[in-house]
């Protein structure tokens, strides 16, 4: 290691190769804190010229390296499972371009969401995924997972918006994949990439698709007596052809939460509370509006408050953007699944998870995607208490399997990471994950980007690579 650093310091700056243990354990996981794995050195490149070298070094030594952005993941990918290197991307900040007539931007993917709508704001545009995080959140942390958010309802996934990428392959190979357009005439190898959560090769540039700012918002706050009625008024939304830019569900716990940490004024008896955002031409808003709020009165809404400027709907979206953040009053530690679900199955889902919480003991506050059926169950629980921790691993799996026998899947936004690798085979059959260690041993025959990472590995026993993660051996008995 101290021969790999020297060179790594030759290629980066000695300032940008981190192995002091107080810094190395910044970086020991992302927001998925129940597994810690600490890398052996930190690497922070500047340029795609320096990922390449670093890569390449990696590569010639057999040495494993995880690409790592902001660290708001939610499912473990940014942790160093395999040991190696954390491939750090937070110096590549650079929006490096916007054209408006192509409403394309090109940046680095150490750039924030946010930073993207920011620099394409002064042509009347912005980039449409809006993960929670999007102030942190980096590009290449949100094509890595293909991040979602509130507004992934009408616009769709990380996925649909990313045109181009520039990718340093396992060996320091550099390509492009796509452009300004997607190309349809061969591979989607972009497509591929995209998600893949780095096991793939290390994004360093993409072209992002723009779309225009919408002529008219309007965001409506409504409180219901119970969840069944919150979602029943999702589904007849939905049901009657009006497809809402976005459709959040908050539960009680946490709008409790929020009201303590904001004092909003929001209403403390109500069960649930449902966040809709129309937006589009000026002509048909007012038509949509009327058919949300008839779906709601029709389905016992105890109140219903129209946003009217945009300083009050910017402050909805606090309100939503902070539930997390706001249930650490409640408790020092919260563990976000991400499971999906039919939007039909939406009340039965909410109410066998309240039976899983009660079974094992546990406080489970919900936000849910309510529009896709996304479901966010935050366990909350304190590190420090190993039979707590138990308990939450196991409800964790529990809530996985119900979405799945719900019709659902594993994971909507956030990814599989090393959080439900083991969970794999609910929904994928043998064959299906023998096909994609194919595609993995295509680009990384050696096994060194990211390893350990949403393909389950069936010779290991209690563990997820080199390293015993604590979740495995709780789930597996090793």
């Amino acid at each position: 290691m101290d021969e790999l650093k020297r060179k790594l310091i030759e290629i980066v700056g000695e300032e940008n190769v981190l192995s002091a243990p107080e810094d190395l354990l910044v970086y020991e996981c992302d927001a998925e804190t129940l597994d810690l794995a600490r890398p052996e050195l930190v690497v922070l490149p500047g340029s795609t010229d320096e990922v390449s070298r670093v890569v390449a070094l990696a590569a010639a030594n057999g040495i494993a390296f995880s690409p790592r952005g902001a660290g708001t993941g939610l499912s473990g990918g940014a942790t160093t499972v395999g040991g190696g290197l954390s491939l750090v991307l937070t110096r590549m900040t650079r929006v490096l371009s916007v054209d408006q007539f192509n409403r394309v931007a090109v940046a680095e993917v150490g750039a924030t969401n946010l930073s993207i709508s920011q620099a394409a704001r002064r042509f009347g545009l912005y980039f449409a995924p809006d993960p929670s995080s999007q102030m942190a959140s980096t590009i290449g942390g949100n094509i890595a997972e293909n991040a979602g958010g509130p507004h992934c309802l009408k616009y769709g996934m990380t996925t649909q918006h990313v045109l181009g990428a520039k990718v340093v392959l396992p060996d320091g190979q550099v390509v492009e994949l796509g452009g300004k357009s997607r190309d349809l005439l061969s591979l989607d190898l972009l497509g591929l990439m995209v998600g893949s959560e780095g096991t793939l090769g290390v994004v360093t540039e993409a072209v992002l698709r723009l779309i225009p700012v919408a002529q008219s918002v309007e965001t409506m706050l409504a409180y219901f007596p119970s969840v069944e009625d919150c979602g029943q008024a999702v589904s007849d939304i939905v049901a009657v052809g009006v497809i809402p830019a976005a459709m959040e569900m908050v539960d009680q716990l946490t709008l409790n939460a929020v009201e303590d940490h904001l004092h909003m004024g929001l209403k403390r008896d109500a069960a649930a509370l449902l966040i809709v955002e129309l937006d589009g031409p000026d002509v048909g808003i007012s038509a949509q509006r009327e058919v949300v709020e008839k779906a709601a009165r029709n389905n016992k809404v105890m109140g219903i408050t129209w946003a009217n400027n945009e300083a009050e709907r910017l402050r909805i979206w606090k309100a939503r953007k902070a539930a997390f953040g706001a249930l650490g009053r409640i408790s020092p530690h919260g563990y976000v699944l991400d499971g999906v679900i039919p939007r039909s199955k939406l009340a039965e889902a909410i109410r066998k998870i309240a039976l899983i919480g009660a079974k094992h003991d546990l406080t489970i506050a919900n936000v849910y995607h309510a529009g896709d059926g996304n479901l966010h169950p935050c366990i909350l629980y304190h590190r420090d208490d190993l039979d707590e921790v138990r308990r939450v691993v196991i409800a964790g799996r529990e809530i996985l399997e119900l979405c799945v026998d719900l019709g659902g899947t594993l994971s909507g936004e956030h990814g599989i990471g090393i959080e439900k690798i083991l969970e794999m085979p609910l929904v994928f059959s043998e064959q299906d994950i023998e096909a994609m260690r194919w595609v993995k041993n295509a680009f990384d025959p050696a096994n060194l980007a990211n390893p350990a990472k949403v393909l389950p590995n069936p010779k290991s026993c209690g563990e997820s690579g080199g390293r015993p993660l604590l979740r495995h051996q709780i789930l597996t008995g090793c």
